[in-house]
């Protein structure tokens, strides 16, 4: 089961909503999740999406994903299933928080860069694959 909630602006309702659920009934269909996802301007952190726990460390269901508006339709779902890929990291237990550290398969990300936190070459590498996926649900409707 899950409780999504979007807000924002200049974005897809319909498409965030699609998307989500698809990839949670696939993926998480035994799970219950709180999932928000805010949509705003995140050129200024140069950043496309972030997604965070948003309540307790231990087993998190509770989620927050951050979207940037400015993204064409490729890059948004791309990006929007990126972020649901940390979301599966943290329910599978191999994403952790640590006295307020993150953790990833055990390894400390925090002194890594972006690029070199493996918790982010997964998901980049995954959400290639996973837009793959969407497309052909897609294209059995």
């Amino acid at each position: 089961m899950i409780f999504l909630q979007t807000t924002g602006y200049g974005y897809s309702k319909r498409l965030c909503e699609k998307v989500v659920c698809w990839f949670v009934s696939e993926y998480l269909p035994r799970h219950k999740l709180d999932i928000e996802i805010l949509h705003r301007s995140l050129k200024k952190d140069g950043a496309y999406g972030y997604c965070d726990i948003t309540e307790g460390s231990y087993r998190p269901r509770s989620f927050l994903i951050e979207l940037d508006t400015h993204l064409d339709k490729e890059t948004y779902v791309k990006t929007l299933l990126h972020e649901c890929e940390h979301i599966l990291q943290w329910v599978k237990g191999e994403l952790k928080l640590k006295s307020s550290k993150r953790y990833y398969m055990g390894e400390c990300m925090e002194d890594l860069e972006y690029y070199q936190q493996s918790h982010e070459i997964a998901a980049y590498k995954r959400e290639k694959e996973l837009y793959q996926e969407y497309l052909n649900y897609l294209t059995t409707l």
